[in-house]
């Protein structure tokens, strides 16, 4: 094999390489070889045909299936021996092939770029320390407890009101006729929510336990059985009992209900539920203002081919119009992810940064217990997806290399309440919003009508 560099530009380099014709041979009569053991032909004994029959019959595969490999084999050398550091899949052109002929390609390779790291010593940020008040966390329980309902007895003859629960049977006619699905029992209504059809609650505000009453109401237009969407229809309803909210006691007992140990336990709980909330949110502020700074003070050339492939990562789900509307904010965003990208890898080799198969169990085993009741969801998803246990394995490796770096910085811890970290997050999203906005109406500006000009004659 000879290797010649044809031409290099940038980050870009093409090489002319050469394979000797006796070298095919040589790996084809191998193959021949090979297949003659194999190869099972009529008027032949298993494993003596001929290898002039086996080319005879087989021959421009066999030569297709030797040449892509010594194209592979080949080019995987020619790209050691000149030491390039590939960035993304080399293209290969073929220039002269053919039996009996030397073989002749061309290999376009777009390269990484050399990659200086600049010292990161007066790299500035903050780390936020949320307090949650008290307040906060007994507003949370009082909602927790409203979502739990519990419903005691009326008292005999008392009437339903709004907020209250009706319980009972019914049998519904459309036109006079029973219908699938026109009967139902123990039907329970928290009167007000208007959860079963428009307008049926109202009607049962003032029964009592043991009333008969006829309810007027329309079927939903998504109803399963065409015919009857949108259909008046009579429901006779026998009203089992009528139920007011008992309050709900926010003491040991309610939290065990909640699954937790007692009261002060499920404090705990939520207190951290709802601080792991802010920390998410405001980490990945602290991590972008950290990126920004990375990528201001390093200067990178990319290469086109990486781009590209970002870019039709990013807008694969997009129709054409929509690509070609954000075409140079996707390119944009493309170049950035890239560079940032390339740059925490090298930061990461350089301090041989790894993550091991036990942390990404480690972590799936985390998201796991954050999802109660959907453990086998999340283990069968990653079982049946292996790449999403290797996404998680590069975001492992993103959050070492980010830690790592907190670490050499002028880190500020500040610590604040939930009011300020509410407005922290509110004016860091703000841009972000801003920009959608003009996006938004730009879009709609270009699609109103153009007034034409009057020409003066």
């Amino acid at each position: 094999m000879k290797v010649e560099i044809q031409s290099k530009k940038g980050l870009r380099t093409v090489l002319s390489v050469f394979v000797d014709k006796k070298v095919i041979q040589k790996k084809m009569d191998e193959r021949l070889n090979e297949l003659q053991k194999e190869v099972s032909l009529k008027g032949f004994r298993p494993g003596k045909v001929p290898p002039s029959v086996i080319k005879g019959q087989f021959g421009k595969s066999i030569y297709g299936e030797v040449i892509d490999k010594i194209l592979r084999d080949t080019s995987t050398k020619a790209i050691e021996e000149k030491k390039i550091k590939v960035a993304g899949q080399p293209k290969i052109d073929l220039k002269a092939f053919g039996e009996g002929k030397d073989l002749n390609y061309e290999l376009q390779i777009d390269s990484l770029p050399d990659i200086k790291l600049k010292n990161f010593d007066n790299y500035k940020a903050i780390e936020y320390k949320v307090k949650i008040e008290e307040k906060i966390i007994t507003d949370k329980l009082i909602e927790i407890s409203n979502h739990n309902k519990q419903f005691k007895d009326k008292k005999e003859g008392e009437k339903a009101k709004i907020g209250d629960q009706v319980v009972f049977d019914y049998s519904a006619k459309v036109d006079g006729n029973k219908f699938e699905g026109s009967e139902g029992k123990g039907v329970q209504l928290e009167l007000g929510k208007d959860l079963f059809l428009k307008g049926f609650d109202e009607q049962l505000v003032g029964v009592k336990k043991n009333d008969l009453k006829n309810l007027n109401a329309t079927l939903p237009a998504n109803h399963p059985k065409k015919e009857l969407a949108n259909k008046k229809s009579i429901f006779e309803c026998k009203i089992l009992n009528v139920k007011e909210i008992k309050e709900n006691k926010i003491d040991d007992n309610f939290a065990k209900i909640m699954g937790a140990k007692d009261l002060n336990d499920l404090k705990k709980l939520i207190e951290n539920q709802i601080s792991s909330q802010y920390s998410q949110a405001l980490n990945a502020i602290t991590k972008k203002r950290i990126l920004d700074q990375i990528e201001k003070n390093h200067d990178l050339k990319l290469p086109q081919n990486l781009i590209d492939q970002e870019i039709l990562s990013m807008t694969k789900n997009l129709k054409e119009e929509e690509r070609e509307k954000h075409k140079v904010n996707n390119e944009k965003v493309a170049k950035s992810r890239i560079k940032l990208g390339l740059l925490l890898n090298e930061y990461g080799e350089k301090n041989n940064l790894k993550v091991s198969d036990d942390e990404v169990k480690a972590e799936i085993q985390k998201q796991i217990k954050g999802m109660p009741g959907q453990e086998k969801m999340v283990l069968e998803y990653y079982q049946k997806n292996p790449g999403a246990s290797q996404s998680l394995k590069g975001s492992i490796y993103e959050e070492k290399i980010i830690s790592l770096i907190k670490s050499k910085i002028k880190l500020e811890i500040k610590n604040i309440d939930t009011k300020e970290a509410e407005k922290i997050i509110s004016q860091f999203n703000k841009p972000n919003l801003d920009q959608r906005s003009k996006e938004k109406t730009k879009s709609t500006d270009n699609n109103k009508p153009k007034s034409k000009k009057i020409s003066k004659k």
